[in-house]
């Protein structure tokens, strides 16, 4: 990150704002480094998601359990953000950023402490997972759901208001600048919900997770496939959005948002 900024012709030094859209690893497991190598930068984050940088243990020890011996080799030292440099968002805060009027929007769903950053002059919009994973050049858009906070309800509504703010073009984390900004939306809030119902039913006809996820890939590989077979694309899809952390957040919302509609069904 560091060398992308000097690449492109800017000094670290001078960096003022940092601004995760939410606290998952991928977004702001280096900004306690960050921070100790950017003398002048103040950290913004949702207030639902501060604490878990000022304290990284439950973070370290929630992702320890999901990566096990992988998760230094992945993920590194995770260092905590001094309080004095870190300011809490809720939703509709406005900063002014080199230049730029921000608006700060609160669009939970994929995690309850995701923003995106607005600038309405420019149309340009950070939307970090909540517009889901795509790659340039790849017609396909995969719905990144891990848990614990996946919330269907609520990353639905996040969508409308992407929409009503009328960005021309999203920024997504995972990766790159979308320009048809209301068929993407589109095609992701289907595939979002209509994955939700794939797992839903496959929960009530007894699968264990195992299974799920082996009916998962088997449902979706083709669909990506279809638009791609170059290795290094699928790849990525998958590190970006694994189909295990997929099933495991569609089956804790299920089980914790809506336990009456687990009742068996016929199998499948």
């Amino acid at each position: 990150l560091l060398a992308s900024i000097r690449a492109a012709g800017f000094d670290p030094q001078e960096v003022t704002h940092i601004l995760p859209t939410h606290v998952h690893l991928d977004h702001a497991g280096a900004t306690g480094s960050l921070v100790r190598q950017l003398p002048r930068a103040q950290v913004y984050v949702h207030s639902k998601g501060a604490p878990h940088l000022t304290d990284t243990t439950k973070v370290v020890a929630s992702a320890s359990r999901i990566y096990g011996d992988h998760m230094h080799m992945l993920w590194g030292d995770i260092e905590s953000t001094p309080a004095e440099r870190l300011h809490t968002l809720e939703g509709g805060d406005v900063l002014q950023v080199a230049g730029r009027r921000l608006e700060v929007h609160y669009t939970p769903g994929h995690a309850i402490h995701h923003v995106v950053f607005f600038d309405a002059h420019s149309g340009e919009m950070f939307v970090g997972d909540v517009a889901g994973v795509k790659l340039p050049g790849v017609d396909y858009v995969r719905p990144p759901t891990p848990p614990p906070d996946l919330d269907l309800e609520a990353w639905s509504d996040s969508i409308s208001l992407i929409r009503s703010l009328r960005p021309d073009i999203l920024y997504l984390g995972h990766f790159g600048a979308i320009k048809e900004v209301p068929q993407h939306l589109g095609i992701l809030r289907e595939k979002l919900l209509a994955w939700g119902d794939f797992i839903l039913e496959t929960m009530r006809s007894g699968k264990n997770e195992a299974e799920i996820i082996a009916l998962v890939i088997e449902k979706t590989q083709p669909e990506l496939q279809r638009v791609t077979r170059d290795a290094h694309a699928l790849q990525r899809y998958e590190i970006a959005s694994n189909y295990a952390m997929t099933v495991q957040g569609y089956m804790r919302y299920w089980r914790k948002k809506h336990p009456e509609r687990l009742q068996a069904s016929r199998p499948l």
